[in-house]
C-alpha cells in the first residue's frame, strides 16, 4: 500500500518506483566499496549487491537473464580464446534481440512500465568489450591501436572478479559501460588508484554532490515539461492541424522535454561511480592538479543542447557506449591503411539501433543520425576552408551548422521517442521530411562543392 501511494505521488508505476529506489540505492552501496580490503573483497560485494539490487528490482528473471549472456561470455573465452570477441559479440547479440522482440520493452517503456531488458543492454557491453579485449591480449601490440593496447588482457579474469565486473553495485542498471581492465586496476589499487600513484587520493564527495544536485534538476525539469509536452500530441488530429513552424517547434520541444530523462538517469549512475572511486580517470595538468571523473561521466547537457555540430553530439551523449562504439565496431571495420568513410559511420549507427532494439523508429532514428552527421561534416569541411580574413563568411557557417544541428537532431530523435513506423513517419511527413532532405541535399552539395582542405591542427583532425 505505501509502494502504490508513493508511486501515484510522483506519477509512476510502483515496478519503476522499486527501480528508481534501487537505482537510488547504487550511490550510498557504492560509498561502502571505499572502505573494503581491495581485492577479493571488493571483487565479492560488488557481485553480491549487484545480484541483490537486480532481484529486487526486476525479480528472480533478471538474474536468470543476466546469467545467459556472462556464462556464454565467460565460457567462450575459456574454451574458443581464439575467437572469443567475435564469438561473444553475436552471441551476446543474438540473445539481447530475443529479449527484445520477447518482451518489446519499448512499448512497456513508453507506457510508464520497465524490466530488465535495458540492464540486460548495458551487460552486454560488457561481456563483448572484456571477451574483445582478452581475445586481443593474444596479439601483438605492433598493430594495435591505442585502446586496444590500454584494454587488452594477457590473463584469463577469475569467475568471481568477471562477475564482480558485470554487476559491479549496480552499475549495469543504466552504465556506464568501462573496461574490466579498469575494473580489475580499481579493486586490486593498481595504476591511477595505487597508493604510489602520483598525487594524493582524490576527494569524490565535490563531484557526487554536483551529480545528485545535476540529478535534482533534471528531474524538476523532466516533472515540469512532460504533462505539456505528451508524445501522444503526434497522434492527435489537432497536432495535424498546426503550421508548418509550430509542429516542428512541438518536435524540438518534444526531444528536449524526453532528454531530461536520461540526463537524470545518467546523472545518478554518475555520481553513483565517482563515489566508489571506479570513476576516478587521473589528475588535470593545471596548478593545482585536480581530479577527472571522466570515466563516470556519460552526457555532457550543455554539449548536447548547445552542440555546434552533430559530429560532436556522440562525444557528449551516451558517451561511454558512444566510446564502445568507435572502439568495437567503427575502428576494428577500417581496413588497415584506408580511411574510415560512411560505410563505417552507418555500420555502427545500425549496430547502435540494433542493441536500443529492433523497433521502426530505433532504426530510422539511427539511419537518420548517420546522414545528420554525415552533413554536418560538409557543412564543417567549407567552414574550416572559409580563410581568416573573411570571418563574416565563417560565422554564418557556424550559425548554419548548429541550426543544422538543432533541426535535424529533434527531427530525427521523434523517431526514437514514438518507435512504431506509421507514427514515425506521421510526425516526419508532417513537416514534409525536412529532416531527411536537408542532409541529403547537404551530402549531396558536398559532392558538387569540394573546396580545399587547409592544412589542420590535430584536434581538428579527430574531430
Amino acid at each position: 500500500m505505501a509502494m502504490d501511494s508513493m508511486a501515484a505521488s510522483i506519477g509512476v508505476s510502483v515496478p519503476v518506483l522499486r527501480f528508481l529506489l534501487c537505482f537510488a540505492a547504487t550511490v550510498p552501496l557504492s560509498f561502502i566499496c571505499r572502505f573494503l580490503p581491495r581485492g577479493l573483497p571488493k571483487h565479492l560485494y560488488s557481485a553480491a549487491v549487484g545480484v541483490v539490487l537486480s532481484y529486487l528490482s526486476f525479480g528472480v528473471s533478471s538474474n536468470l537473464h543476466f546469467l545467459v549472456p556472462i556464462f556464454l561470455g565467460y565460457a567462450s573465452m575459456l574454451l574458443f580464446r581464439p575467437r572469443c570477441g567475435i564469438l561473444t559479440f553475436f552471441l551476446g547479440f543474438g540473445y539481447l534481440i530475443g529479449c527484445h522482440v520477447y518482451y518489446m520493452s519499448g512499448d512497456a517503456w513508453k507506457e510508464g512500465g520497465i524490466d530488465a531488458t535495458g540492464a540486460l543492454m548495458v551487460l552486454t557491453l560488457k561481456v563483448i568489450s572484456c571477451a574483445v579485449n582478452y581475445n586481443d591480449g593474444l596479439l601483438k601490440e605492433e598493430g594495435l591501436r591505442e585502446a586496444q593496447k590500454k584494454f587488452r588482457l594477457v590473463k584469463l579474469p577469475s569467475l568471481l572478479e568477471y562477475i564482480g565486473y558485470c554487476l559491479c553495485c549496480g552499475s549495469h542498471f543504466a552504465g556506464p559501460v568501462y573496461e574490466m581492465k579498469d575494473y580489475l586496476d580499481w579493486a586490486e589499487e593498481k595504476g591511477i588508484w595505487s597508493p604510489e600513484a602520483k598525487g594524493p587520493s582524490p576527494s569524490p564527495y565535490g563531484a557526487t554532490i554536483r551529480a545528485l544536485l545535476q540529478a535534482g534538476f533534471c528531474m524538476a525539469m523532466y516533472l515540469n515539461l512532460v504533462p505539456h509536452f505528451p508524445l501522444s500530441k503526434f497522434t492527435d488530429p489537432t497536432y495535424h492541424e498546426w503550421c508548418f513552424w509550430k509542429k516542428l517547434s512541438y518536435q524540438y520541444m518534444s526531444g528536449f522535454t524526453a532528454r531530461w530523462k536520461y540526463y537524470f538517469i545518467w546523472s545518478i549512475s554518475e555520481a553513483s561511480i565517482i563515489i566508489s572511486g571506479l570513476g576516478f580517470s587521473g589528475w588535470t595538468d593545471s596548478s593545482p592538479p585536480k581530479p577527472r571523473w571522466d570515466r563516470a561521466k556519460n552526457v555532457d547537457i550543455i554539449g548536447v543542447e548547445f552542440a555546434k555540430s552533430a559530429v560532436t553530439i556522440p562525444a557528449v551523449w551516451n558517451i561511454q557506449v558512444s566510446t564502445w562504439l568507435r572502439h568495437y565496431v567503427y575502428e576494428r571495420l577500417i581496413q588497415h591503411g584506408k580511411k574510415p568513410g560512411f560505410f563505417q559511420l552507418l555500420a555502427t549507427q545500425t549496430v547502435s539501433a540494433v542493441w536500443h532494439g529492433l523497433y521502426p523508429g530505433y532504426i530510422i532514428f539511427f539511419v537518420q543520425s548517420a546522414l545528420m552527421i554525415a552533413g554536418s561534416r560538409v557543412i564543417y569541411r567549407w567552414q574550416q576552408a572559409v580563410p581568416p580574413t573573411m570571418a563574416l563568411a565563417k560565422n554564418v557557417l557556424v550559425i548554419m551548422n548548429f541550426a543544422y544541428t538543432l533541426l535535424v537532431l529533434n527531427y530525427s530523435c521523434v523517431g526514437f521517442m514514438v518507435l512504431s513506423l506509421n507514427e514515425t513517419l506521421a510526425s516526419y511527413g508532417s513537416v514534409y521530411y525536412v529532416g531527411t532532405i536537408i542532409p541529403v541535399v547537404t551530402i549531396l552539395l558536398g559532392k558538387v562543392i569540394k573546396p580545399a582542405r587547409p592544412a589542420r591542427s590535430k584536434a581538428q583532425k579527430e574531430q
